[in-house]
């Protein structure tokens, strides 16, 4: 049975007790009245606790479309193993927005993963979504305050738009964004080396900005290879639309969803990441 709507209520009571937990010396109390509390209403809509909430390692998917469990999971293992197996990261940016719980809800149908890219200010607005982003597995990146192009600022103006993000997003969910993506895609080769985390780009940009029809957002998924890294935004209505039937298609084609940390492997801080592993090419 799938009921996602009817679990936003307890992800995001999850992600806050964590941040409580985390925040008092990680309570291990707190955690064993929280955890049995929560397990018998999420296992009764066939949705297995995370390993961060079971305190057991991630099991790797068997399945394709399955993907790992929480970024911040204590032992957990990094999902499929995407230098054999077809994977890709779905990646989106400009959020959270109106339409970013349609696609949680969507997200967690299919088992995927995806990594978002959030708005500092946006996350102001929206803590809740965010909490409930990262209590459903997903990735957390910065994405500056305000959407401004960082290779047309100065070195301090810069590292302000970067640093109120990440202060936005750890008031939100007491954790540290693990990525950083530039708006536009533009940054400087300095700012990226200073950066205390992995810099994305992508392989693939499905152009939903531009053309804003789920139709034509579709049809550029069809060009996704294993270790692409995708980009589309998740403040568009027509892109919710097309993601359904972007994960169906992919899932029938064998593909793994998985964050960008889990399709790189172990990604570098300061470094620029277009693409991420794949199985060896046959000749």
């Amino acid at each position: 049975m799938y009921c996602g709507p009817m679990l936003r209520p307890l992800r995001i009571l999850a992600g806050w007790l964590e941040t409580m937990a985390s925040m008092v010396s990680r309570s291990t109390v707190l955690r064993f009245l929280v955890v049995p509390a929560l397990a018998l209403p999420l296992a009764g809509c066939g949705v297995p606790l995370s390993a961060h909430w079971q305190g057991l390692p991630a099991k790797a998917p068997s399945e394709p479309g399955a993907a790992a469990e929480s970024q911040d999971a204590p032992g957990a293992q990094e999902g499929p193993d995407c230098a054999e197996v077809k994977c890709v990261a779905l990646t989106f940016d400009d959020g959270p927005g109106p339409y970013t719980e349609s696609l949680l809800d969507v997200l967690d149908k299919h088992n995927a993963k995806a990594s978002f890219f959030l708005i500092g200010k946006d996350v102001a607005k929206y803590p809740d979504i965010v909490r409930e982003e990262l209590a459903s597995g997903h990735e957390i990146g910065n994405h500056t305050w305000s959407h401004q192009d960082l290779a047309k600022l100065s070195p301090a103006a810069a590292e302000r738009e970067l640093s109120k993000a990440d202060e936005a997003i750890k008031k939100a969910t007491g954790t540290a964004p693990t990525l950083m993506r530039p708006p536009y895609g533009t940054i400087t080769e300095s700012l990226t080396k200073a950066q205390p985390v992995p810099v994305v780009m992508w392989s693939d940009d499905t152009l939903d900005w531009k053309t804003r029809n789920a139709k034509k957002t579709v049809k550029a998924a069809e060009d996704i290879k294993p270790g692409s890294i995708v980009l589309m935004h998740d403040i568009h209505k027509s892109t919710i639309a097309a993601v359904p039937k972007i994960l169906e298609d992919l899932g029938a084609q064998g593909y793994h969803f998985v964050t960008v940390s889990q399709l790189i492997g172990e990604p570098k801080p300061g470094v620029g990441y277009k693409t991420g592993q794949h199985p060896p090419t046959k000749d």
